[in-house]
C-alpha cells in the first residue's frame, strides 16, 4: 500500500505561477490550497481557473508570509526561489518536500544556482537585508532535501542536457510540462486586427527602457499593419493611455496571463514581443500555424 502523500500547498506570487499550479493539480490529480500574494491579475487568474476547473482547494490572498499555513502542509509548491520571505519560511519551517514551479526565466536562473553555477541572488537585483542573511541556511535546506529526493522543478523550460544532468547528481529531480490543462481548457479569442498581436511590456516603468524608445517602437509596429495590444498586468495607466493614442493600435484590456488567453487563438497569430519568456511559454499553448516574434532592444525609429 503506498503512502499517504503529503499535505501539499502552493505559495505563489505571479499569475504564471498560479497557472503552473492548476497544471501542477491536474498532473497529479490532487486538490491543491493557494496561498496567492495580491499582485495584478491574481485574483482574476485565481478565478478564471477555478471556473475552468482547476484543482484548487481553499484560496488565500496574503501580503507577506502565510506562516500557518506553510507551517500546515510539508510539501510546499514554491513560485520564486530568490524570494527572500521563501529563504526565511524554509529556514525557520524546514518543509520536507519542495516542488518549484516556474518564475518566468528565473527558473533556469535559479537551477544555475542550485548547481552552483552562480550566486544565490535574483539577477540584476542586489542583495542586501534579511533576504541575504538567512540565503545560506535556506540553500542548506535546499540541498539537503534534495539529496533525499525531496526536491524538484515543474517546469515549461529546457534545462539543457548539461544543466539536467547537474541537477540530477545533485539529487534535483526535473519534470516538464506543456500547459497542456491550459490548452484543454481554454477559451475561445479573436482578434480585430487579422490575428497580428502585440505584448505589452513592463520595461519602461521597470527602467529598462525608455518610455520614448517603447512608443516608437508600438508605433513602428502599428504602422506596418494594424495590432490587437494586450497590456502587460504591471504596465501603468499613462503608459497604456499613450499606447492607446497610437494609430493601428486596437486596445484589448485582459485580466489573464497571456498564456490562458491566447491558449484559446481561432485564427492564426503573429504576436510580436519584446524579449521575454513569453516566447519560450506561448509556442507550447499556441496553435501550430502561430508565429512568435522576439524584437531586438533598439529603436525602431531610425
Amino acid at each position: 500500500m503506498s503512502p499517504e502523500p503529503m499535505p501539499v500547498v502552493a505559495w505563489v506570487e505571479s499569475p504564471l505561477q498560479l497557472v503552473g499550479a492548476a497544471e501542477w493539480a491536474a498532473v497529479h490529480r490532487r486538490r491543491v490550497p493557494i496561498a496567492g500574494r495580491l499582485t495584478p491579475q491574481m485574483p482574476e487568474t485565481a478565478d478564471e481557473l477555478i471556473a475552468r476547473g482547476a484543482l484548487f482547494g481553499q484560496c488565500a490572498p496574503y501580503l507577506g508570509i502565510p506562516w500557518n499555513l506553510l507551517a500546515r502542509h510539508k510539501h510546499w509548491l514554491v513560485g520564486d526561489g530568490f524570494s527572500g520571505q521563501f529563504r526565511l519560511a524554509a529556514s525557520v519551517l524546514r518543509p520536507q518536500r519542495i516542488t518549484f514551479l516556474d518564475d518566468g526565466a528565473n527558473a533556469i536562473a535559479f537551477a544555475d544556482t542550485l548547481v552552483g553555477r552562480r550566486p544565490f541572488a535574483r539577477p540584476g537585483v542586489p542583495e542586501r537585508g534579511l533576504g541575504a542573511r538567512v540565503a545560506p541556511f535556506a540553500f542548506d535546506q535546499i540541498a539537503g532535501r534534495a539529496r533525499a529526493g525531496q526536491v524538484d522543478f515543474f517546469t515549461a523550460f529546457d534545462f539543457g542536457e548539461a544543466r539536467l544532468r547537474e541537477l540530477d547528481e545533485r539529487g534535483y529531480r526535473v519534470a516538464r510540462h506543456a500547459f497542456e490543462w491550459t490548452r484543454r481548457t481554454a477559451r475561445a479569442f479573436v482578434t480585430t486586427t487579422a490575428g497580428r498581436v502585440l505584448l505589452g511590456s513592463a520595461r519602461p516603468v521597470d527602467g529598462r527602457m525608455p518610455l520614448a524608445e517603447y512608443l516608437d517602437w508600438v508605433r513602428w509596429e502599428a504602422s506596418r499593419a494594424p495590432v490587437t495590444y494586450l497590456p502587460h498586468r504591471r504596465e501603468p495607466e499613462n503608459q497604456i493611455d499613450a499606447v492607446a493614442a497610437i494609430p493601428g493600435v486596437h486596445l484589448d484590456r485582459q485580466s489573464l496571463p497571456v498564456e490562458m488567453v491566447l491558449a484559446g487563438a481561432i485564427e492564426r497569430l503573429e504576436i510580436v514581443t519584446l524579449p521575454s519568456s513569453t516566447t519560450t511559454t506561448l509556442p507550447l499553448v499556441l496553435r501550430p500555424d502561430c508565429a512568435v516574434r522576439s524584437v531586438a532592444l533598439r529603436s525602431r525609429t531610425s
